[in-house]
């Protein structure tokens, strides 16, 4: 049964939490008058100062929120020292837990690493059937054709007739590659030149010797025109330890440095200029390399820097957010290849992986209608009939150009609509 407790008893009973605990109570009740806010018209200032100053209030608060963070609100130290002794021990069963952790990572890892060499043979096979260095078997033309025919139910491209010859696949690994929504990005049409002549892309996990586990890309090339190597390999490294997500961490990524012939570098772009020399008047031309966009970038790849070059602020914090969007655009596409394009290359050649790449783009880009922004701000349902009509524009339009379209849109397009 529950006791009457008045309303106005004052308790010393606080509700504690790990963050942001106060230590002593607000003296609101201990007889002080209570704040007062006077009313504010809405005529006395303009919408558009209401929405800057609410701007600036969460500017604020955020930046209060993120100095709190790392700090102790006092709670922890609060503790008796037998909780606190409790809470030892529990720290200490977590790193139990923690080593466990690393230990199930290690041994996955070790299994993809059996597994890749059982894989191995089929990779081989695949190879050799890209450049008809072997003849398709009749199980492999069953299933092949009964899983087109599955992916495709409406209309297969891949009917032929059975008594037809197998040729080689042109641009096999340009087009995988190409056909990669992160990749695509990064090759530009010199680029397509030089992967012309990329024969096979494997990859190979560090050996259990090496201090740190890790994985190695091969990029294998035939003879061509634009590099001497070939072979250009992309190594990434993980820590020794797993991140706190349970997952292995990569420590850093070391490329391949191509041996580039003379004016091939595609990470390069060549610009020649006239110079006059002010004295004898005399011209010569001078020839500037300047760096450009590129695949082959991929083989040099960002260095994260130290943290005494940090804690010194040698680098900006710009700059240091720049360089860590970089480092993580690099290490998701070393795993996509690792993960995606070389398990599963005929789909991404077929664009059947396409498939899959774009639905799960499109659930991230998703969101639940109802879902309140927290913003404050509700919808406005006023009806139309309610507001004024709309001015008429004249036929000259305003800043938009001619009858009131945008400048760059083209109005003889518009008329054909």
């Amino acid at each position: 049964m529950s006791s009457h407790v008045p309303i106005n008893q004052h308790s010393d009973i606080t509700a504690p939490t790990p963050q942001n605990t106060p230590l002593t109570h607000a003296p609101i009740t201990a007889g002080l008058p209570r704040p007062t806010v006077p009313d504010i018209s809405e005529d006395a200032e303009p919408a558009e100062d209401s929405t800057a100053v609410h701007e600036a209030m969460l500017g604020l608060v955020q930046g209060r929120l993120a100095g709190l963070l790392g700090k102790s609100s006092g709670y922890i130290e609060s503790l008796s020292d037998g909780t606190k002794t409790s809470i030892v021990a529990l720290i200490g069963v977590q790193v139990k837990q923690n080593e466990l952790q690393n230990q199930y990572k290690r041994e996955c890892l070790e299994l993809e690493k059996k597994y890749l060499e059982l894989t191995k043979p089929l990779y081989e096979r695949r190879r050799a059937l890209i450049y008809t260095a072997a003849v398709p078997t009749p199980e492999e033309l069953d299933a092949g054709a009964a899983q087109a025919a599955k992916d495709n139910p409406e209309e297969n491209p891949f009917l032929v007739p059975p008594s037809t010859a197998p040729a080689a696949v042109p641009d096999f690994w340009l087009t995988v590659l190409r056909n990669h929504v992160g990749l695509s990005e990064l090759i530009t049409d010199r680029d397509a030149g030089a992967l012309k002549y990329l024969n096979d892309l494997r990859i190979e996990y560090l050996p259990s010797s090496e201090p740190k586990p890790g994985f190695k890309l091969i990029f294998e090339f035939a003879s061509n025109e634009f590099f001497e190597n070939e072979k250009l390999e992309k190594t990434y490294v993980y820590r020794e330890e797993v991140g706190y997500s349970g997952d292995f961490v990569y420590d850093r990524a070391i490329g391949t440095e191509i041996k580039w012939k003379d004016e091939k570098d595609l990470t390069k772009e060549f610009e020649i200029k006239k110079q006059r020399n002010k004295n004898t008047n005399r011209t010569r031309l001078v020839r500037k390399a300047h760096p450009t966009e590129s695949f082959f970038n991929f083989f040099s790849p960002p260095v994260a820097p130290s943290e005494e070059a940090i804690e010194e602020g040698d680098i900006g914090e710009e700059e240091l957010d720049e360089l860590e969007e970089k480092l993580e655009i690099d290490y998701q596409i070393g795993e996509d290849i690792k993960e995606k394009i070389i398990p599963r290359a005929v789909d991404y050649f077929t664009g059947k992986a396409l498939e899959y790449d774009m639905l799960s783009d499109d659930e991230d880009d998703y969101e639940d209608e109802d879902e309140d922004d927290g913003d404050g701000f509700e919808d406005d349902v006023d009806s139309d009939e309610d507001d004024p009509p709309a001015p008429r524009r004249s036929a000259g339009g305003g800043r938009g150009g001619r009858g009131g379209l945008p400048a760059n849109v083209n109005p003889e397009e518009c008329k054909q609509q």
